[in-house]
């Protein structure tokens, strides 16, 4: 016996639908929402008999807004933007851009070889900017709207449009962080900064205290996060902390930043946000299980992730399994080309090959992507530095310390470079420098000494040569040493300083390069007081 269908009530069924719809989108079940958003979408029609066609024409449009979000969310991103194409409302007209931009997207990230290509092979980008800017100077586009036409500016290297409509953006919509972000990358100093005509929002500090870590006012962003922690309440938030760490890592503090990553971790155990960063600190400290431990934590929560991947490549780098490595680095930047550690980490693994071609293709995307990368910067005048162009390695190192100006290690390598280019008054600056902003790797002050010894400038280098011996715990297994206690012992003896001289000829005994020659010293040293007290007695008597 056939079963008779019964009647619907199709108001009725519609709204179970459209609560189904939000219930499902709440709690991430796409796949449902998707199939309940085609099953409103053929019911759009049943409320023609409405009198009030405002209503059926709203109605229709979200209707029309869920299907297309539906598609959206699993990247269905064409057939999104086919289904908004003739929608009137903000976030349906944004959905439809958007949908645009990442289908341009996602077809350039597909059809990627193991090294990926130009940026802007998005043959989308043209026709949205151009579709954007009318929709704009009809007064069209709200603060979500005004954001993507600033970032389809940027990647058409329109810098200074896209500056101005990010700014008229937050204006509008102030909330939107992703905005903010996307400023940030295109403000490279504090004169671009402070010229900003910004809202006095709060978000404006979160977006001041990001921009000072980005521009190397370390001092300043770990004021301003502490400000954010104390007086904001935000105490307790992981992005803060991340900042926090990130920077006293750049105050070369890597001790204090593992320890906040660890409690972060602690607090948040399926944190994957800046894990990049604490993989690079581990990996810094050569603490092989710790990196071990991370690396299997993150894949276990998500091996596709962006930081999963560089954080396995660092600890295959540190296997010295470079093959590896570079194949974890390639697959973040198949997840997201414009992902900027990934491609100064690769430049540093193809250097480790010596594959000089590979290193500088690597590092000069990371630059294409962030100009202020100073890692990149620094790899690259290493990089020609090792092809023996002195004058490309000076020009790297010089923007590497520009970034950097405070950074020992920056200001050391352009001193090198300097000196290697007979560039001595340059070089002596530069180590000096280095000195007095902290010479946390002990380098310049070694350099500094030698370069006065070689100028024959006796004291000086001998001031040099004494402040870096006097921090011999540091200094403990520097080859440097050596050379330093053998010049010392000379020197003093020169000035018939014998005590000194003979405080630093026992230093010489206790390395086998200059062992014989401190025995000399000491026979030197002995006979030369024989001799003053030999013409003490003499003055005495006579």
């Amino acid at each position: 016996m056939e079963e008779s269908v019964p009647k619907f009530d199709l108001k009725e069924v519609k709204s179970d639908i459209t609560r189904g719809i939000i219930e499902c989108s709440q709690r991430g079940l796409m796949h449902t929402t998707k199939w309940l958003a085609e099953m409103n979408y053929s019911l759009r029609n049943i409320n023609e008999t409405s009198p009030d066609m405002s209503f059926f024409e709203q109605s229709e449009n979200e209707d029309i807004y869920l299907l297309v979000k539906s598609y959206f969310d699993l990247k269905e991103y064409d057939r999104a933007a086919y289904f908004a194409k003739d929608c009137k409302t903000a976030k349906a007209r944004f959905l439809y851009f958007y949908s645009l931009y990442l289908s341009g997207e996602k077809k350039k990230i597909d059809n990627m070889t193991d090294i990926p290509p130009d940026f802007l092979k998005n043959n989308n980008l043209k026709l949205l900017c151009s579709e954007l800017r009318k929709e704009r100077t009809t007064g069209d586009l709200d603060g979500f709207g005004l954001y993507l036409f600033g970032v389809i500016l940027k990647k058409l290297q329109s810098t200074k449009e896209a500056i101005n409509i990010f700014i008229e953006s937050i204006h509008k919509q102030p909330i939107h962080w992703g905005t903010w972000l996307e400023l940030a990358s295109l403000i490279t100093d504090t004169e671009n900064l402070e010229a900003l005509m910004l809202p006095n929002h709060w978000m404006k500090h979160f977006f001041i205290a990001h921009m000072y870590l980005e521009l190397q006012l370390i001092d300043e962003a770990f004021a301003m996060y502490t400000h954010l922690q104390q007086s904001m309440g935000f105490v307790k938030n992981v992005y803060i902390k991340a900042q926090t760490a990130i920077a006293v890592h750049y105050k070369r503090d890597v001790d204090n930043a593992l320890a906040t990553f660890k409690q972060i971790l602690e607090d948040d155990p399926y944190c994957l946000d800046n894990m990049d960063t604490y993989s690079n600190l581990l990996y810094v400290k050569e603490l092989k299980n710790e990196l071990a431990h991370l690396a299997h934590q993150a894949t276990e929560i998500d091996k596709y992730r962006l930081e999963t991947c560089c954080i396995v490549g660092n600890y295959y780098s540190l296997r010295a399994d470079h093959h590896k490595a570079i194949m974890y680095f390639h697959r973040a930047l198949k997840l997201n080309p414009q992902y900027v550690s990934a491609w100064t980490l690769l430049g540093h693994e193809f250097m480790e090959m010596k594959n000089t071609n590979g290193a500088i293709h690597s590092y000069r995307q990371a630059i294409e992507v962030n100009k202020r990368d100073y890692r990149a910067w620094y790899g690259l005048g290493q990089t020609y530095e090792i092809l023996k162009m002195p004058f490309y390695g000076l020009y790297y190192y010089k923007q590497a310390q520009l970034l950097r100006p405070r950074d020992s290690r920056m200001v050391t390598a352009l001193g090198e470079a300097y000196e290697k280019q007979d560039r001595i008054p340059e070089a002596l600056k530069c180590y000096y420098k280095a000195c007095n902003v902290g010479d946390i790797e002990g380098m310049a002050l070694i350099r500094l000494a030698t370069l006065y010894e070689k100028l024959g400038q006796q004291d000086n280098a001998a001031a040099a040569y004494t402040d870096f011996v006097n921090d011999e715990f540091r200094n403990s297994e520097r080859a440097e040493l050596s050379n330093a206690y053998k010049f010392l012992t000379q020197y003093h003896i020169s000035q018939n300083e014998l005590d000194q001289a003979n405080h630093y000829a026992q230093k010489c005994l206790q390395y086998d390069e200059t062992k014989e020659e401190a025995k000399a010293f000491l026979r030197s040293i002995a006979q030369k007081r024989i001799t003053i007290e030999g013409n003490s007695m003499l003055v005495g008597i006579i």
